[in-house]
């Protein structure tokens, strides 16, 4: 019985089994943007900032002793250096009688300005408690029914309402204030109170809640970013 010939539908494609040219140039391609690309834009805002704090505090400084002075090269960081160093002093003698006195003066001073005085006040709390090491602001993240039953936005979770706020709101004694971040910007978004019933926590960090924000669901809690050598040599899947 002779036999039949083989159904070329059946057949493999040899070009699926091997990736062609091109498909290696263009995997090798995307992981080189997937390593450069973090590289390049953290080094330019680390760039940025460096010359942004030197543009602030270098003319602060007599240009007599700045590094350009006695070297043929401009020196960056000479300013953050300094600011860094100013600031841990300013620290310093606050934590004494002398440098207390002078800092309670100067906010006496501010306290009878009237705009003054209430940006001073809001923008020294707001730093108090993010720095605070006591504090509980955002150190925990929960998701909210937003912007419709069934529907579940990510949430930093902050403290529970005051007593002034809570004496205003039904069943006040149980509402939780919580910061509902926009995506991809997460300095954005909504401050609202919700029910601690309402509110469901996830054992995940702030950070990780960040990222999932900031990605727009791309990078998820736990995934491991550092994947680009399984890119560049895993071959592409059959088609």
């Amino acid at each position: 019985m002779t036999p039949l010939p083989p159904d070329p539908r059946h057949a493999v494609q040899t070009d699926l089994l091997s990736p062609t040219f091109g498909t290696r140039l263009r995997r090798y391609f995307l992981t080189g943007l997937v390593i450069a690309a973090p590289l390049a834009i953290t080094a330019s805002v680390t760039w940025w900032f460096v010359n942004f704090v030197d543009g602030l505090v270098k003319p602060l400084i007599p240009s007599a002793y700045w590094p350009d002075a006695f070297l043929p090269y401009p020196v960056p960081g000479f300013g953050l250096i300094i600011g860094l160093i100013g600031l841990t002093l300013l620290g310093f003698l606050t934590a004494n009688l002398v440098g207390r006195t002078l800092i309670d003066a100067g906010e006496a001073i501010l306290n009878r300005m009237p705009v003054v005085r209430g940006l001073y006040k809001a923008v020294k709390q707001v730093f108090e408690t993010i720095f605070s090491q006591g504090g509980t602001s955002f150190r925990k993240v929960g998701m909210v029914q937003f912007p419709q039953p069934g529907m579940w936005s990510i949430v930093f979770i902050a403290q529970e309402a005051a007593p002034e706020i809570a004496g205003r709101l039904p069943d006040g004694d149980d509402m939780v204030g919580v910061f509902l971040p926009c995506a991809p910007n997460p300095t954005t978004g909504f401050f609202f109170y919700v029910q601690r019933r309402e509110l469901v926590e996830v054992a995940i960090s702030v950070e990780e809640g960040a990222k999932l924000v900031m990605s727009a669901g791309l990078i998820q809690p736990g995934a491991v970013g550092a994947k680009t050598i399984a890119m560049a040599s895993t071959p592409p899947a059959a088609a």
